[in-house]
């Protein structure tokens, strides 16, 4: 069974900035998919950011619309450790922001769809406001 933790979520003033973190138990975290996803209330759960793994130590990032250009996501592999970094936060980045792992993912866009990833986080706070 793997375990993520998120943390770092918090009230910020828009265009500010916060750096979530998700430590992750499991032997495999180099190997995983690893990404973030997000939610308000009355809407779905939707993809922010993934990293995923494409052998030897290549990682490619993949970004949802939204933030792309204001989001980065990062792996410490040594850590089991993923990063959202938001910068230029906006209130409509306000929402729970969820942590997920996969371990396989294969497929056109596999890594923005909710059903590749095996586990998830509890979740963390994030609040914009204007």
């Amino acid at each position: 069974q793997v375990k993520l933790v998120e943390s770092g979520g918090g009230l910020v003033q828009a265009g500010g900035s916060l750096r979530l973190s998700c430590a992750t138990s499991g032997r495999s975290f180099s190997t995983y998919v690893m990404g973030w996803f997000r939610q308000t209330p009355g809407k779905e759960r939707e993809f922010v950011a993934a990293s995923k793994w494409s052998g030897g130590s290549i990682y490619y990032r993949y970004y949802g619309d939204s933030v792309k250009g204001r989001f980065t996501i990062s792996r410490d592999n040594a850590k089991n450790t993923v990063f959202l970094q938001m910068n230029s936060l906006k209130p409509e980045d306000t929402a729970v922001y969820y942590c997920a792992a996969g371990t396989s993912c294969s497929g056109y866009g596999c890594y923005e769809t909710r059903r590749t990833y095996d586990y998830w986080g509890q979740g963390t706070q994030v609040t914009v406001s204007s």
